[in-house]
């Protein structure tokens, strides 16, 4: 053995790396499959769709008085847009915009007052502490401000609505939410990420990942009837659930219902709602013009960036969560956690796959150049040695194929053929990139394990898609244009 060439050593290594790879895409393709056909079965039993809505305008009343909690750090650049388009398109007035700000920021404080003007639905909250802190910790002391409000004014609010201070929302998302928690304790909305001119490829690839998430599985969750994660943004809470889960932290040791130390609070927001006996709803619902009610968003452009988003919700949601949330004994919510948590596998997985095609690449180099003219393709080879590894090469490769035509099929529902078709081109991009925050998030957990702080890395937000072309459809609801 030890005298054997470098070709045999590389075959061995390109032996060993495929029953990694082969096997694992085998099981998540049989996850993916099982997917789908949950779908494709609840579609033809009518027990899924998009509901389109008859012609209606934003100035329903709300059955309750509503807040819409907006944490803010370092967003001068953006927090003004987001607040002045919220106060045109809902017309509300028995809701009111609470905005978590810092002592040491003042243009992101400027910049919240600038874009109230002097609207009184906007109540501007300092933080005591210099920022950043997390996140949830900011949405704790907006929370502190609601509870001072309602002992000042004896009203208590309906619920509560999280959203982050670069979202453009949709003209009837308050009223659909707050029509929705008459039965339900907590209540999500689809994200749909914008596409961006400037970067088709780094921000395209989270358009093709929510909507294949929020058209799909996040819908099979819930006609499932399993627990549903929160997305952070577009969503609200009953204010008696939001009292509970207050309790539960409390009894943690933390001050308020989010989870200060979590860099994803949201995502265990929705979980903990559910395993405290309360009811979660999707809602993927049109307007009477066939725009999708959702939060739109425009997501990191570069590279790094990118990679630090998907960094800290790999760390959260599956690191982290695994530590504090741990598992469940219900088979339906043990394969939706399952799902949840397979980011740091997912990364390793493509890591080897990846690796494969390197030594693949350098096999076939060898025998280009004459070193190895014994050698055969990898299908041969694995055919002539293995039939059974042969099959699972069959077996994947039509799994990669039908993965293809599932993120073109729901990325051409939403965002037209063009985008559909860069869909499956960006699919290798967005491997990369699973791979690249995989590493990092482990990383990071290494860390903490051995004493050191969460880091929260926030995703700097430089532009707003609330401008005109964007907002085209949703100003003309919010005029009460009924055609």
């Amino acid at each position: 053995m030890l005298g054997e060439s470098p070709v045999f050593w590389l075959q061995m290594l390109e032996r060993e790396l495929l029953l990694f790879a082969l096997f694992w895409f085998i099981i998540g393709m049989v996850d993916e499959l099982a997917m789908d056909a949950a779908y494709a079965w609840l579609r033809l039993r009518g027990r899924i769709h998009t509901a389109k809505l008859p012609p209606m305008t934003s100035e329903k009343p709300l059955s309750g008085q509503m807040a819409v909690f907006v944490p803010a750090w370092s967003e001068a650049e953006v927090i003004g847009t987001t607040i002045t388009h919220m106060l045109q398109v809902w017309l509300q007035k028995n809701y009111r915009i609470y905005v978590g700000c810092y002592r040491n920021d003042a243009p992101t404080v400027l910049a919240a007052m600038a874009g109230a003007g002097l609207d009184s639905r906007l109540r501007l909250v300092i933080h005591d502490c210099h920022g950043p802190t997390t996140k949830a910790d900011c949405l704790n002391r907006l929370y502190q401000a609601l509870i001072v409000d309602e002992r000042r004014s004896g009203q208590r609010f309906r619920a509560i609505m999280l959203h982050d201070a670069e979202d453009m929302v949709h003209p009837l998302g308050l009223a659909v939410i707050d029509s929705a928690l008459d039965s339900a304790d907590f209540v999500q909305l689809p994200v749909r990420p914008e596409p961006a001119k400037a970067s088709r490829w780094i921000a395209g690839h989270y358009g093709d990942e929510f909507t294949e998430a929020h058209a799909k599985a996040l819908v099979v969750r819930d006609a499932l009837g399993a627990a549903l994660p929160a997305a952070g943004v577009g969503c609200g809470i009953g204010r008696d659930m939001l009292d509970k889960l207050e309790k539960i932290r409390r009894n943690e040791g933390g001050s308020g219902p989010f989870a200060a130390e979590c860099l994803t609070e949201d995502y265990e927001l929705g979980l903990l709602v559910a395993r405290s006996g309360g009811q979660g709803r999707f809602l993927r619902l049109r307007d009477a013009q066939g725009a999708l009610i959702a939060t739109r968003s425009l997501f990191p452009t570069t590279l790094p960036e990118a990679v630090r988003q998907k960094t800290r919700w790999i760390h959260g949601i599956a690191l982290q969560g695994w530590d504090r949330m741990g598992w469940s004994s219900r088979p339906l919510e043990l394969w939706m956690v399952l799902r949840d948590r397979r980011g740091p596998l997912t990364a390793l997985v493509l890591a080897v796959a990846y690796l494969l095609l390197l030594v693949e690449t350098i096999l076939a180099w060898l025998t280009s150049q004459g070193h190895a003219a014994m050698l055969q393709t990898l299908p041969e080879r694995m055919a002539h040695q293995s039939p059974f590894l042969h099959g699972m090469m069959v077996i994947s490769t039509i799994g990669l194929v039908w993965r293809a035509v599932m993120r073109f099929t729901f990325t051409l529902r939403e965002y037209g053929f063009a985008e559909a078709l860069r869909s499956v081109l960006r699919i290798p991009l967005a491997n990369i990139i699973a791979i690249m925050a995989g590493r990092r998030a482990f990383a990071a957990y290494l860390r903490t394990l051995a004493g050191g702080d969460v880091i929260w890395e926030k995703t700097q937000h430089r532009f707003h898609p609330a401008h005109p072309e964007l907002a085209r459809i949703p100003a003309t609801v919010a005029a009460g244009d009924g055609r």
